[in-house]
């Protein structure tokens, strides 16, 4: 049965060796020799955005104030409009058409119009408003475009009462579902397929809930070669206090990867800034590579704001590039050898996408809160 509460938190590419990275890239207008390309692993991670800052309703410490808080929650949501943001999303995709595509964020919205979680009723909203996976993958398809969902992983399923005028009680009942997914080519052949949920979850004050996050994987074979594809999204720890929760999640996530031989490639929103995040530092310790330090590994890269994929404004309607941090990664491991050294690959392209004015909507809208990343890895014969 799905509890009443208030809305939980929305919320690798060589492993000890040398990589040289290729020409500097962030848009396909700068590829250069695409026709090299052709046998690359293509790989993407992106944060699609629930469409509105939910912490709001977290922070309510009167819960009277959840159903004001929920229906402002609720109105932006609807105003970041992810219909018309999935024709940008799947513009990106089109354009680099990568083989394995971490989603996160991928949310399911129910509505009940005469809610009863108010009065501490436990009936369920059904009716779907919008299921974000269901309309990016009909966008897709529309571009001519056949990536079929190769796995997925619920994460917190939460509802909510919100004032409603237009309801016979004057409230309604919102609820949301978030998954993470791994989207795949048609082309791609997925062998197996997990996934789990982190034993450390945070607990929301006040509600007595716990919010679970997770990870989904699979083994994917491209080009005749095999990889361990796994993609996440970490718990947020926006204050000291959830650090330890964010790298306990990591230290399981690492923990399953233990155990696989294959190359690994790990995406996902990590939320934990490179190079100075605890977390980062940690999985960067314990065997990862984050790709873009070997694809653009100059002195200053922590002020790059060019590799920058966090921070546009909730309302998505911000008019200047307001990026600020680096937590959407790709990470790899690989235990292939070359002359004696580790490799997975020695030529990288990287691009960054959703980071730029051109990106958005026609009515002004980011595709997304988060900027994404895709990665072409080049491995050698093996």
């Amino acid at each position: 049965m799905v509890k009443k509460i208030i809305f939980g938190l929305m919320g690798c590419i060589l492993l000890l060796g040398i990589w040289t990275p290729s020409v500097l890239s962030e848009g396909p207008d700068q590829m250069l020799d695409t026709a090299g390309l052709k046998d690359r692993l293509k790989v993407m991670t992106r944060n699609i955005y629930i469409g509105a800052d939910v912490d709001i309703v977290l922070a309510a410490t009167d819960p009277t104030e959840v159903p004001v808080l929920a229906a402002e929650a609720f109105a932006q949501m609807q105003a970041t409009n992810f219909p018309e943001r999935a024709q940008a999303l799947a513009s990106e995709i089109a354009q680099h058409q990568p083989h394995l595509i971490g989603i996160q964020e991928a949310t399911v919205i129910r509505f009940q119009l005469d809610g009863d979680a108010v009065a501490g009723g436990t009936t369920p909203a059904t009716d779907v408003l919008f299921n974000y996976l269901s309309i990016l993958r009909a966008t897709l398809e529309a571009m001519g475009l056949d990536y079929k969902v190769a796995a997925k992983v619920q994460n917190i399923d939460v509802e909510v009462p919100m004032f409603n005028t237009n309801s016979a009680t004057g409230f309604s009942d919102v609820r949301v579902t978030d998954h993470d997914v791994i989207l795949a080519r048609a082309d791609v052949e997925i062998s197996g397929k997990s996934k789990g949920q982190y034993q450390a979850q945070l607990v929301v004050p006040g509600a007595g809930i716990t919010v679970p996050r997770g990870w989904v994987s699979v083994d994917a074979v491209v080009n005749g070669r095999s990889y361990f594809f796994v993609n996440t999204h970490l718990e947020p720890a926006p204050v000291p206090e959830l650090v330890p929760l964010q790298l306990a999640q990591a230290q399981e996530l690492l923990a399953m990867l233990m155990g696989v031989t294959k190359p690994v490639i790990l995406v996902g929103d990590f939320n934990s800034p490179a190079l100075k995040g605890e977390t980062y530092k940690f999985m960067k310790r314990n065997g990862l590579e984050d790709a873009w330090r070997h694809f653009d590994d100059r002195p200053q890269l922590m002020y790059n704001k060019r590799g920058f994929t966090s921070g546009h404004d909730a309302d998505l309607k911000n008019e200047t590039v307001t990026l600020d941090e680096r937590i959407d990664i790709i990470w790899a491991r690989s235990n292939v050898y070359v002359d004696g050294s580790h490799y997975l690959g020695k030529k990288l392209r990287m691009f960054i996408v959703g980071n730029e004015l051109k990106d958005r909507t026609p009515s002004g809208l980011w595709p997304s809160d988060h900027a994404g990343v895709i990665a072409y890895l080049w491995l050698p014969e093996f």
